[in-house]
This record gives structure tokens, sequence and C-alpha cells, in this order.
């Protein structure tokens, strides 16, 4: 009976030592996929406001949307955008799915509701940024852009802006003059 309860023990020993195995991936930077109310409204936004650069999109048909539990009978067209170049680079998915009004969460907080609440995106000029978010009639929240403390991220700015869905967007860079 001992040995038994010690073989069992050393068989959930050794399961949970693999689990902690380290896991590899072949990118290490994620796509995040945003549905969104104005399509070319948020395109305008992250691009000639934030800066992202728009590559070739995909359309994912109704198919294979519905079978993957994505959508219910309707297709996916996306646009795709970067943030740098190559493989490596963030990609954000924005797509305005046809024929449906999806229900938008109270973005008032990030601790208004559950799920992903902001995007963090550093930024090379704060200053600059400013500037093409104001073009766009977007304006900064609350008391931002305001100083980081040195002890956090010394000389850097954190800027809060909602996107044309109200989403919080958190820029994070210098003041250049």
């Amino acid at each position: 009976m001992r040995l038994s309860l010690l073989s069992a023990c050393l068989v959930l020993l050794a399961g949970t030592a693999s689990a902690a195995e380290p896991v590899t991936f072949p990118r290490t930077t994620i796509d995040l996929g945003c549905v969104v109310t104005d399509l070319d409204k948020s395109v305008r936004f992250y691009t000639e406001g934030i800066g992202f650069r728009e590559i070739k999109g995909f359309e994912v048909p109704a198919s294979l949307a519905t079978e993957a539990g994505l959508t219910d009978s309707r297709p996916l067209s996306i646009r795709v955008l970067v943030l740098g170049d190559g493989p490596e680079a963030t990609r954000l998915k924005l797509m305005q799915v046809a024929g449906t009004l999806p229900r938008t969460g109270d973005t008032e907080f990030i601790h208004s509701h559950t799920g992903f609440r902001y995007l963090t995106i550093m930024i090379a000029d704060t200053n600059a940024a400013l500037a093409r978010l104001e073009k766009l009639g977007v304006k900064p929240i609350a008391k931002t852009p305001m100083a980081l403390p040195d002890d956090l991220e010394a000389g850097m700015y954190l800027t809060c802006v909602r996107d044309p869905d109200g989403n919080v967007v958190e820029l994070i860079g210098p003041r250049k003059p």
C-alpha cells in the first residue's frame, strides 16, 4: 500500500515537473484583433494619429469563421496595422462585421468591466504624437501627458487617449522639444 502511494506521488511529481518546462514560441509578439464600429475612422486613428502602418489585410470566409466559433455565419474582412517591420512587428487586426451592431462596454475607466482594457504603445516623441492626434480631434484623457516617476521610468511621459470606440490607448515616451 505504501509503495503504491509513493509511486502515485512520484507520478504526480513527474507530471508537475514536466509542466514547469519552458515553453517556446516561434514568435514572441502577439496579434490583437479588435471589432470596431467604424473601420475607416479606426484605421485613420491608429495610422495617422498613433503611427501604425497598414499592410495587406485578409478575408475569412463565413464558413471558416463559423466553424472556428468566431462569427454566426458572417465573413470577416480584416485590416492589418503594424508597429515596426518584419515578422516580429506587433499587429493590430481591425474588423467591422457587416450587418451587426456589437454591444459596447463601459469604457469610462479601465476597471469598468473585464477583458482587455487598454493598449500600451511605446512612442519616440510625445509632443509629435499629441500633434498628430490633435489634427484628428483627439485630446488626452484627464491630466495627461504626465511625467512618470523617476523610479518607474525616468524622462518618460504617460499620455492616455481614447480610440473612436472609446478604448483607452496608453502612450509612453519622452517629450522632445
